[in-house]
Order: C-alpha cells, then structure tokens, then sequence
C-alpha cells in the first residue's frame, strides 16, 4: 500500500460524514469528501482516486446511479457501499452494478477498516496496463510498450500525467484540473504544457490531443 493511498468519501449525512472522514485521515489515508452525488460525480470524473466509500442513499443522483454513470466513463476506482439498505438483494444489486464491497448500516469501525484495507490490497496488487495510441503503459514500472516492441522509460511526473489522461480517454481535460491534481505542488499551469512536450517528444505528437482553448486528452487509440 502507498505511504497516503487516496479515498473519495462520499456521505450525505453531516455528523457520519465528519466522523467518518476524521477516521481515515487519522488512519493515514488522503480523503476526499463530497457530499452530494453530483459532487461525487465531479471528483471521481477529475481525479484519482485508489478507492471509493460510497453511500447509497444521496441527494442529487443516487449512489449507484453515481457509480454506474462513473463505471460507464471507464473509472475503475474499486467501490466500497455504505448503505441502510442491507438485504441479500440490495447487497446484490449494489455488486452487479460495479461495486466491489457492500457493507450495511450500522456498521462496526474495526470491520470497515479492515475492508477498506482488503479492498485496497486486491487493487494495488493488480499491475494496470492502459492503452495508448501507439502501445500500453504499465503504471508500476512507468514504461511505455510500443507496438513495435520497444521500451519507453517515463519519469514519475510523465507516468502520472500519462496514466491519468489513459484512465479516461474520452474525457477531455482542462489545464488547471490536470494542474491540481497530477501537480498539486505547482503553481504555474504552463508545467503541463511542459510535461505533455516530453511525452510528445519520447511517444509522438499522437500520444496527446491538444483541444484547443480547453486543455488535452489522450491521442485516439487505434
């Protein structure tokens, strides 16, 4: 597991919701609170995320509409429920539409952890391979196949920026949405100009769009 692996906590109620993301900050984890499912939407569409905590019952869009709609734009972000709603068929509605946990309301903290870990371990013991428009990126070892056969070495920061347009390659991205958060640590939105230069450079001018007035997305795959 990563030093800070990141959750996207979404919880309507105020009370739980608080309470539930002062435990995973202490438990280490970087979270993520939306309160809404159209927030969710927005969070889990814009960023990345290792796992998700998500309540069914939520204002705006409902839970699972929220995970399927994120399902439907290639998020793979692995989906913990939370929900009232405990019978053996909410349990299997709930995993049949694209989550990978159901736990029910009320709920014991020790049993949550524990799967929140469990589930974190199943996704980062996975080695994802995305497509590119001219190979696959493997994330864990930040190298670039070509179809050719040829081994392209990233830096972090190319890896990250690559990895994060790949996960979604219908999505176009504005520059200051990739600024906050492939490079959260900078201040000028001109460094992703920068980076998206480098990996033109080692992968061709194809391997990243440029939408003009908005931002990027990745190149068309083939």
């Amino acid at each position: 597991m990563p030093e800070r692996a990141r959750i996207l906590l979404v919880e309507d109620d105020a009370r739980l919701a608080g309470m539930l993301e002062q435990l995973l900050r202490s438990e280490g984890y970087d979270t993520v609170l939306a309160r809404d499912g159209q927030r969710a939407l927005h969070e889990g569409l814009t960023q990345s995320f290792d796992a998700m905590i998500l309540d069914r019952g939520l204002p705006a869009i409902e839970g699972l509409d929220v995970l399927n709609r994120l399902r439907n734009r290639g998020v793979l972000t692995p989906a913990l429920i939370l929900s009232a709603l405990s019978n053996p068929a909410d349990r299997v509605e709930g995993l049949d539409r694209g989550a990978e946990d159901y736990l029910g309301k009320p709920f014991d903290i020790d049993e949550l952890l524990a799967r929140i870990r469990a589930l974190l371990r199943r996704h980062l013991n996975i080695v994802p391979t995305l497509p590119l428009p001219n190979g696959a990126l493997d994330t864990r070892s930040r190298t670039v196949t070509t179809r050719d056969g040829d081994t392209i070495d990233l830096s972090e920061r190319e890896s990250q920026l690559l990895e994060h347009l790949a996960r979604r390659p219908s999505q176009i991205f504005e520059r200051h949405d990739l600024l906050g958060t492939v490079f959260p640590d900078a201040d000028d939105p001109g460094v992703i100009d920068t980076y998206v230069h480098y990996l033109r450079r080692k992968l061709g001018r194809e391997s990243v769009k440029t939408i003009r007035g908005i931002g990027y997305q990745l190149g068309p795959l083939r």
